[in-house]
């Protein structure tokens, strides 16, 4: 939204500066994109007088110029046809920088003679197009500097302009008057009032308006008059000065006068040729397949339900986005019909999206306009139409009425303080609101027509904060809700999915964070993909379900890296999967995924390709930070995505799963797009009991005195026994002497038989109150032997 300083001042009474203004407006929300100040350019350029003129001794169109300057006489050597003797002109000197060519002036030679400046042209100084001669001004001192002179003579042409941003909500801000009330809100001066008086009709309106009945909703007031007899010449100076400076071109006073009015009261209006229509005006849907030259020249086909005014002969405007040429004014014009009319601000981006079609209607439609203002801005439009452009006004055709759009919200002193935090006294408040245009009964603010964004009582809480200012707002810290030392913001549940991320880090994972939205294949590969857990509205088809299971993000993940040569990975995921679609139909999962070799490849031979131990250590490192407990069972009968004969469940029991890990099934692989074999485990860390004392202290360090004694045990089991069934079994011997059990050797086959193995462990004791004798320790291995035979039906090998 582009003004002037000058415009401003229409509206506002104030004596702020640019910088101020400036600053205020970015405070207020409404914020400063841009400052032109075109007296910046001119600043350096000064008046001087032609003593003598004469012609250039070698040229006919030249003329060598003793000019009076502040630095004396010098000689000019100038091409205008109006340069001679008596003139005051605006100097350029050597050094200066000329705006409108470009350049640096400097002291050059034309045919031989010098020239020491020039003197210049309205376009050379980016005043105006004109260029047939040097500036001639009808008064001025030599020595006066040329922006002063402007801007007592001819302020328009050094008129600030600032250019600021509005956001969606803040339509009011689209007019000049409703960035006014702001500034005199916030006490950068006072508020004009422009009364206006409802101009009298002469004559009844030839032309009639009428708005279909199901086209009420997106139309449901439109007014219009004719004015006859009008002048449609060029605009008044001071309204063209107003249009350039804010870029827009000066077409002819009728157009001029709408563009003002948009600008100036957020009002857009359009001017059909009144000799131009046939019959009357109704607003309607169009059908779809009416075409429409607009005024940009351009054929639009409208689509169904749009909606159009026309005429008896067809579609002649765009409603509420541009006119149509067939009954655009012109120079010739001499009968109007000023149309100014309530459109609904979905309905009008709708149209205008799929038109593309960009305006300064649909721009200001779309966002809102004040519904209270139609006819009161019909009737401002057409009184300015009469000043300028002369002729007589009909009296007011109209259909439908100005939508009810009041609305009150209570006003709560104290919702600025808990809202905000700032203390802004009721009376205070109250006075900011009537500033702003609300009007206030007991404790009821009722809403401006022109503020369509104001919903509710925090939005009365806003707008009291940002007429105070926010930057007066004071941090202060929050006061402890409770005495001594605060308990802990994190749960023991976020401490366990914090020690479970540092751990995988440090394990060498890196972390991924997937969407909880998979494809349905990929969720039924992990026992999801139901209709229970399925998207009614989903961003893709690839995320068209909650994820079961973490493992397929991961996945997915490890199958975009091996795709471009990133063979080698560990992820890992802390997060949640769903096994419903109701509320509280998740749980909490830790997942990690290796795949490929466990590094480099290294001369000694050191990298290998992962296996599920690989996975099994690292997620018995994991349960171990998050406080698992460290005598559990490995059982099998995982779910189906994981490898039959690879895999384990780490339990406390049967039925307490804590986890899983082994390698993924190659079917699971091939419809993943996994190459190679892949590793994993996932974790349920809701299902790791919790510690039974949750204070933080930890217990006396215990230090043991007595030797430790080792003793190795080999035992002949079935081939399909478990190792962890005979360390438990063995470790079940003496809970209080047995500090670990661990195997260190495997034979299988030979002179043991078919269906056979040998599996040999190390049983370390260890004596707490006395010394171990060889019949204490014989007592102990009796006992090992004896549990071992009792659990897998194994034999000390002989």
């Amino acid at each position: 939204m582009k003004f002037t300083l000058s415009w401003l001042k229409d509206h506002l009474d104030t004596d702020a500066s640019v910088d101020e203004i400036a600053e205020t407006l970015t405070d207020l929300g409404l914020e400063v994109e841009e400052i032109s100040n075109p007296a910046d350019r001119l600043k350096d350029f000064t008046l001087g007088y032609v003593k003598h003129a004469e012609k250039h001794p070698d040229a006919d169109k030249l003329r060598v110029c003793k000019v009076d300057t502040d630095e004396g006489e010098m000689q000019i050597i100038c091409g205008a046809p109006n340069a001679r003797e008596g003139i005051t002109v605006v100097v350029c000197k050597p050094g200066m920088y000329v705006p409108g060519l470009d350049i640096t002036i400097g002291v050059g030679k034309i045919r031989g003679v010098e020239s020491y400046g020039m003197m210049a042209s309205e376009r050379e100084l980016e005043l105006s197009e004109e260029h047939d001669g040097i500036i001639e001004l009808p008064s001025g001192e030599v020595g006066d500097r040329f922006v002063d002179w402007l801007v007592e003579n001819d302020p328009a042409k050094v008129d600030t302009m600032i250019d600021i941003a509005i956001t969606p909500n803040r339509p009011d801000a689209l007019g000049v008057q409703g960035i006014a009330r702001d500034l005199a809100a916030r006490g950068l001066g006072v508020l004009k009032d422009r009364d206006y008086t409802p101009v009298q009709g002469e004559f009844e309106s030839p032309i009639k308006v009428s708005i279909d009945e199901d086209t009420l909703d997106g139309c449901p007031h439109f007014t219009g008059r004719v004015i006859r007899g009008v002048r449609n010449g060029p605009s008044p100076q001071w309204l063209q000065d107003q249009l350039m400076a804010i870029g827009l071109r000066p077409i002819s006073a009728l157009v001029d006068i709408t563009n003002y009015m948009t600008y100036d009261h957020n009002r857009p209006l359009h001017v059909f040729d009144a000799d131009k229509v046939a019959g009357n005006l109704r607003v309607h849907r169009a059908t779809g397949g009416e075409t429409l030259t607009a005024l940009d020249d351009k054929e639009y086909t409208l689509q169904p339900g749009m909606m159009v005014i026309s005429d008896d002969s067809g579609a002649e405007s765009i409603a509420g986005i541009m006119g149509g040429t067939d009954t655009g004014c012109t120079e010739e014009t001499v009968n109007v019909f000023l149309e100014s009319a309530f459109w609904d601000n979905v309905q009008i981006a709708f149209a205008g999206r799929t038109l593309k079609i960009n305006s300064d209607a649909r721009y200001r439609f779309e966002r809102g306009v004040d519904p209270q203002y139609t006819l009161e801005g019909l009737e401002q439009a057409t009184q300015m139409i009469l000043d300028i452009c002369g002729g007589e006004a009909s009296a007011v055709v109209e259909a439908g009425k100005a939508p009810d759009h009041a609305r009150a919200f209570k006003l709560d002193a104290e919702r600025v303080r808990s809202l905000v935090g700032m203390d802004i006294p009721e009376s205070e408040q109250r006075q900011t609101l009537t500033r702003l245009g609300f009007r206030l009964e007991g404790n009821m603010a009722h809403v401006p027509s022109w503020r369509p964004d104001v919903m509710g009582e925090a939005d009365l809480v806003e707008e009291v904060a940002r007429i105070a200012s926010l930057t007066k707002l004071e941090g202060k810290p929050l006061p402890r809700l409770t005495d001594g030392i605060p308990k802990p913001v994190m749960t023991p549940q976020q401490r366990r999915h914090v020690s479970a991320r540092r751990t995988c880090a440090a394990l060498g994972y890196n972390e991924c964070v997937t969407y909880s939205f998979i494809d349905q294949t990929s969720a039924a590969l992990f026992g999801g993909g139901d209709d229970a857990t399925m998207l009614a509205n989903p961003i893709s088809s690839d995320m068209s379900h909650m994820r079961p299971a973490l493992l397929p993000g991961l996945l997915q993940a490890a199958a975009r890296n091996q795709a471009r040569g990133y063979m080698d990975l560990a992820l890992f995921e802390v997060g949640p999967a769903f096994h419903g679609g109701e509320p509280g139909e998740q749980h909490n999962l830790i997942s990690g995924l290796l795949v490929g070799r466990t590094g480099p490849k290294d001369v000694h031979g050191a990298s290998r390709p992962v296996d599920l131990y690989d996975a099994k250590a690292d997620a018995e490192a994991v349960l171990a930070a998050i406080g698992a407990p460290a005598k559990v069972q490995i059982l099998r009968g995982a779910q189906d995505w994981w490898h039959p004969g690879r895999h384990g469940k780490i339990c406390l029991g049967p039925k307490k799963v804590m986890g899983v890990f082994g390698e993924l099934h190659p079917r699971v692989l091939s419809a993943m797009d996994i190459k190679g074999p892949a590793m994993a485990f996932t974790i349920w860390p809701d299902e790791v009991p919790m510690p039974r004392k949750s204070g933080a202290s930890r217990g006396a360090l215990e230090l043991r005195d007595l030797q430790a004694v080792e003793r190795d045990f080999a035992f002949v089991v079935d081939a399909k026994v478990d190792a962890l069934t005979l360390i438990n079994a063995a470790v079940g011997a003496d809970k209080a002497l047995i500090e670990n059990v661990r195997v260190f050797d495997e034979f299988i086959g030979g002179s043991l038989g078919e269906d056979k193995k040998s599996l040999a462990i190390t049983v370390r004791l260890q004596p707490t109150d006395k010394t171990l004798k060889e019949k204490d320790i014989e007592a102990v291995s009796a006992k090992i032997v004896e549990k071992v035979a009792k659990a897998t039906g194994g034999v000390l090998r002989g």
